[in-house]
């Protein structure tokens, strides 16, 4: 039933884009326009593509963004049909995708940690992956990261869904947590977290990536513009990369960039927000930016295999590739 409910709102993705596909990739003077959905709110975790714009980096390689924040699920159709060329979306996507057949490939990974934590207060007494047995989550649903990277925690620990409670809240993690409505709830570990410790709550995080190492949000584009326009790919992936860098390095300035993109960020609580940022960027940094690796990729196609979201096993190597990071 779970992967039926996937099949259905990726196949729904795919009526939407057949019925008003956008115009990305045109030529806007000598910069190629590509519109870029990131499937979330604007909001300071999106910083480094912020600054590929204000430092001038996208438009250096001869790329125009423009940011759409649509979606997951459509912009995979809509990349897989090749009615956009590049999107950000979560690494769980390309296989559920590609399980479609649609030709989406993964071409840079911007988060080198899988951004989910599961969340509860201090009383709860909830330290580990097992502390969950028999408790109540609250999570957006049961689709995304959220739910994935909740289902990779209690496979870690030996657990199933059948061992814990599941609830469907929509995206109000921080409220019912607050109000006692969820024993934990499973968050985005930059953002969540900081907003209850602002609010005075004493909390546990059980944070996903210390458990186990799974593909997470990173830049996919499709076969049809890798094999047609390679240089293009090419160029994305060096901004974004070269954006990145600038932003683990220069979060100060990043954060101060961003304001021009996310509305009410110069009247927000700055220490929360620069938090948001700084815990954000733990997350990004590696060795080598970008770079993607084949264990993670495993051990997500394990979950979803064990979760029943994907019946067979796919060829890894042609749903991301390393060819185009610097």
């Amino acid at each position: 039933m779970l992967r039926k409910l996937v099949l259905i709102m990726l196949g729904m993705a795919l009526f939407l884009s057949a019925c008003g596909s956008s115009q990305s990739g045109n030529e806007a003077g000598n910069l190629v326009h590509i519109k870029l959905p990131l499937g979330y709110i604007p909001n300071v975790q999106f910083a480094p593509l912020y600054v590929g714009v204000e430092k001038g980096y996208f438009k250096d390689e001869g790329i125009e963004i423009e940011f759409d924040y649509s979606f997951e699920t459509d912009a995979m159709a809509l990349v897989g049909a090749g009615e956009l060329q590049f999107a950000v979306v979560s690494g769980e996507q390309i296989l559920l995708a590609r399980a479609q057949e649609l030709p989406v490939v993964y071409v840079a990974a911007w988060y080198q940690q899988y951004p989910v934590a599961v969340v509860s207060k201090a009383e709860q007494g909830i330290l580990t992956p097992a502390d969950l047995k028999d408790k109540k989550i609250g999570l957006p649903g049961l689709f995304g990261a959220n739910y994935i990277g909740l289902d990779a925690l209690l496979f870690s620990a030996g657990l199933t869904e059948a061992d814990v409670t599941l609830d469907s809240i929509g995206f109000n993690q921080v409220e019912a947590l607050a109000t006692d409505q969820e024993q934990a709830v499973s968050v985005y570990a930059a953002n969540e977290p900081v907003q209850l410790r602002a609010q005075g709550y004493e909390i546990n995080e059980i944070l996903v990536a210390d458990h186990v190492q799974l593909a997470s949000n990173g830049l996919i584009t499709n076969e049809k513009t890798i094999a047609e326009n390679p240089e293009l790919v090419k160029s994305m992936v060096a901004a974004l990369v070269k954006a990145l860098e600038y932003t683990i390095t220069n979060p100060d300035d990043a954060y101060e960039l961003s304001k021009a993109h996310v509305e009410g960020l110069a009247d927000a609580d700055e220490a929360v927000q620069k938090e948001v940022l700084a815990r954000s960027i733990e997350l990004w940094q590696a060795e080598r930016v970008g770079l993607s690796d084949m264990q993670a990729w495993e051990n997500m196609q394990d979950t979803l295999l064990k979760m029943g979201l994907l019946t067979e096993a796919l060829d890894l190597s042609k749903a991301f590739t390393n060819e185009f990071v610097p």
